[in-house]
């Protein structure tokens, strides 16, 4: 869909992976040029750029304000073309709906009966009756300004392997933890801060910032609203003791 009168494009990633040139067709049959701004993976987004001006373009609304059972409506190029992307993060507060996807509907809008956008097609699961995914409009609002920005999204990282591990019941109690879960480190990267600041191999990481952690995707979570550089609280478990660490996220390899 375009999303500005400049030209700039906004699709799935998966609709741009791998292309080497692009092209795109209006609704008048004009073929225009486009060229690829860039690519987040972890949100299976992306976004061109149209050699035009003064293009149509679709507004994008507050997919926040969505509410069950309101209607939508699914645009796309049917048989041309909690969800998880093609690197395996998890996609936060996805849209759920039965307007039919089919291959093609990919990077399409999805619309409110206002003609808003609240979400990007993504994704169906071919096993369920009519059940489809979209990227919600707020996400891809982020993700399109640091797109433009930086031609990538800057994410937090830890510089950890890890893993989720259950927590032994008495140690939880020991220590007064809620979880059940912890995230067991299983490698750590010896030129990030957090290796610096005392993370090891076999630390247990039960929270970030006072907040529990008890899966990758928590951990994903917190690091993604999270300012790269800037401290932060880590609790571990090691052996039977309990360590506080403070070390900052540095910026995620693409």
């Amino acid at each position: 869909m375009i999303i500005a009168p400049d030209g700039y494009i906004l699709t799935n990633d998966h609709v741009a992976q791998g292309a080497q040139s692009f092209s795109v067709i209006l609704e008048d049959g004009t073929g225009i040029a486009a060229s690829l701004v860039g690519t987040d993976p972890a949100t299976d987004l992306a976004v061109l750029r149209a050699e035009g001006a003064g293009l149509p373009y679709a507004a994008l609304g507050d997919s926040g304000a969505l509410r069950v059972d309101q209607l939508v409506i699914a645009i796309g190029n049917p048989l041309g073309r909690a969800l998880r992307s093609r690197n395996g993060r998890l996609v936060e507060n996805i849209i759920q709906h039965t307007a039919p996807l089919n291959p093609g509907n990919s990077g399409g809008p999805l619309v409110n009966s206002r003609g808003r956008v609240v979400g990007v097609n993504t994704a169906i699961i071919a096993m369920a009756q009519g059940i489809g995914f979209a990227i919600p409009a707020n996400t891809a609002l982020c993700c399109v300004s640091q797109l433009l920005t930086h031609g990538r999204v800057r994410r937090g990282s830890l510089g950890l392997v890890a893993q989720r591990e259950p927590v032994e019941r008495r140690l939880a109690r020991f220590h007064q933890l809620p979880n059940r879960y912890g995230i067991e480190i299983v490698s750590v990267n010896p030129r990030g801060l957090v290796y610096r600041a005392g993370v090891r191999d076999r630390d247990l990481l039960v929270s970030l910032n006072g907040q529990p952690v008890e899966s990758v995707d928590d951990v994903h979570r917190l690091l993604a609203d999270w300012e790269i550089g800037k401290a932060m609280q880590l609790v571990l478990i090691r052996g039977k003791e309990q360590l506080g660490i403070e070390a900052a996220p540095i910026e995620a390899e693409s």
